[in-house]
């Protein structure tokens, strides 16, 4: 057993781990993080994207131990006092999920490419996400949603005005 201390949506956990066990079980069997979900357990689909230390990482491929000491920022840790992010917001208003299981992973992605790239186009959301794969929707959805999120007019007639990486 390896002992690590992380501190994962604004809260520390200190535990003791076996080596070997994914980051994406850690948060969901240990902490009961369960939106983030295991879509394929071989780092291919991106579901169990999350944010480490400020990057996104595919939570089945890092281990628990290699966050020891880090900060992991999962689906359920952006929302405020209940309240959505204007990424989240987009993603419902532009029908951005259909079962919403891509959804947490689709989101952590979009939002780092936000803090990248507050403005980018629909061709720069396509190739930010498509380490993503979503089975449902085709993606155009997906893509109003971050381009909603930024500001940016979709077609649609909605438009999320506030930072969307908030």
């Amino acid at each position: 057993m390896t002992h690590i201390k992380v501190n994962v949506d604004g809260t520390t956990y200190e535990d003791d781990v076996e080596p070997r066990l994914l980051l994406a079980h850690y948060l969901r069997d240990r902490l009961g993080l369960t939106g983030t979900p295991i879509g394929c357990d071989t780092s291919n689909c991106g579901a169990c994207t999350v944010d480490l230390d400020g990057a996104t990482v595919k939570s089945c491929s890092v281990l628990a131990v290699q966050a020891d000491d880090s900060e992991v920022t999962t689906i359920q840790g952006l929302a405020r006092d209940g309240e959505w992010t204007p990424l989240q917001r987009a993603f419902h208003e532009q029908h951005g999920l259909q079962c919403g299981y891509c959804t947490p992973g689709m989101i952590m992605a979009a939002r780092d490419l936000l803090r990248e790239n507050a403005r980018p186009t629909a061709e720069e959301v396509r190739q930010a996400l498509e380490g993503n794969l979503c089975r449902c929707t085709g993606y155009q959805n997906i893509v109003r949603a971050v381009l909603a999120a930024s500001g940016q007019d979709t077609g649609s007639g909605q438009q999320v005005t506030e930072e969307a990486t908030a």
